[in-house]
């Protein structure tokens, strides 16, 4: 299975829709993301509207499913200007070292963050974040049966990669559970960017989303302060 390029597309595809949004979607209605890229009342929804669109149409019609109603906020933001994927990667550096010097303590080790492994480690920290976006997206409640469908329709056109469809349609349909995530973080660096990933989709303002962010910190083991710079590195970063 081969995650890389697939999360990458999505991670990039964050930034185009937002920008969409903000350019009043050429007299779409308002109504979050969910409603600039799923709201059309034509035959197909998201997967008519993109039809024929390219790649990153179709990157950014799966991660808006994947956002669902949230209102528009800044998904990623400047950390998507990095190049997808590896923005997580420097984030999480970034914020080892901030919390390491906080403590008063030099890095005994370098943080192998996804930026600063080889490709046959990127991959297994991609499939681990993947899991970890998917379980974010659930976390309010809006992947019903036929979210499901949908967004499983828009990753088999962006990949159709069988055994990648096979795990996502096992992710989706599981119950969210943040212990179940957690075990897909290898290494300290891996939950950090799991749990990178997972702010940036959430809305922190939602009780269940919020409530989802802090059960998941708590099973990934991440440090208080650890915890609190990932979030202050992701805020900063969408500025």
């Amino acid at each position: 299975m081969n995650t890389r390029g697939l999360l990458d597309q999505l991670l990039k595809s964050g930034q185009e829709l937002l920008q969409n949004k903000a350019g009043g979607a050429q007299g779409r209605s308002s109504g979050g993301l969910g409603g600039l890229l799923g709201g059309s009342s034509n035959a197909g929804g998201l997967g008519g509207m993109l039809s024929g669109a390219g790649g990153k149409a179709l990157a950014a019609g799966a991660m808006g499913l994947l956002l669902g109603n949230k209102k528009a906020r800044n998904f990623g933001g400047k950390a998507l200007a990095y190049g997808g994927l590896a923005a997580l990667g420097v984030i999480a550096y970034k914020a080892y070292g901030n919390w390491q010097a906080q403590q008063g303590k030099a890095a005994q080790t370098e943080p192998k963050t996804l930026d600063r492994v080889p490709p046959a480690q990127v991959e297994q920290h991609a499939q681990a974040i993947l899991k970890a976006l998917v379980a974010a997206a659930k976390a309010d409640g809006h992947v019903d049966e036929r979210e499901r469908q949908l967004i499983e329709g828009e990753f088999t056109k962006l990949d159709n990669d069988q055994e990648l469809q096979h795990w996502l349609h096992a992710e989706l349909n599981k119950p969210l559970d943040p212990t179940d995530v957690a075990r897909a973080a290898g290494t300290p660096e891996m939950a950090a960017e799991m749990y990178i990933a997972s702010v940036m989709l959430v809305d922190e303002e939602n009780f269940m989303e919020k409530s989802y962010l802090d059960e998941l910190a708590r099973q990934l083991k991440l440090e208080p302060g650890l915890k609190a710079e990932l979030e202050k590195q992701v805020r900063e970063a969408a500025v």
